[in-house]
């Protein structure tokens, strides 16, 4: 999922934190409070099937590119670290396809499909 769960709920923290100061005008402390819900519920929404994305996500992206393997430790940050080696392999492969290959291009295509389906979260846009 971009950003990370990690990046939002630090962005959250920040905003509550410069938000709780007595000082900060009623608008502005609502407006931050409204969008700390908003990046909560994202947050937990993306954070719920983010592990099981990711398999899924490099396990298709293996078959893909012929690979052998899988995912053993299903830390977020590991499995990220996966997905963007994978990625960089599938771009370098359809790089090479394209054009020459209309199957293994499409399937790619398939894929970055699916991809981006699998991260929608209630709420975005289709």
């Amino acid at each position: 999922m971009k950003p990370d769960v990690s990046a939002v709920l630090i962005e959250t923290a920040g905003l509550l934190v410069r938000n709780a100061a007595p000082d900060v005008a009623a608008a502005d402390r609502a407006s931050a409070l409204g969008l700390s819900a908003a990046l909560l519920g994202f947050a937990a929404q993306a954070w719920d099937g983010a592990a099981h994305n990711l398999v899924q996500e490099n396990r298709a992206i293996r078959d893909l590119l012929g690979e052998a393997g899988s995912d053993e430790d299903l830390r977020l940050s590991v499995l990220s670290a996966e997905n963007a080696r994978l990625r960089a392999a599938l771009i370098a492969l359809h790089i090479e396809v394209e054009g020459k290959d209309p199957a293994r291009e499409a399937a790619i295509w398939a894929e970055l499909v699916a991809s981006t389906e699998r991260r929608l979260v209630a709420g975005s846009a289709v």
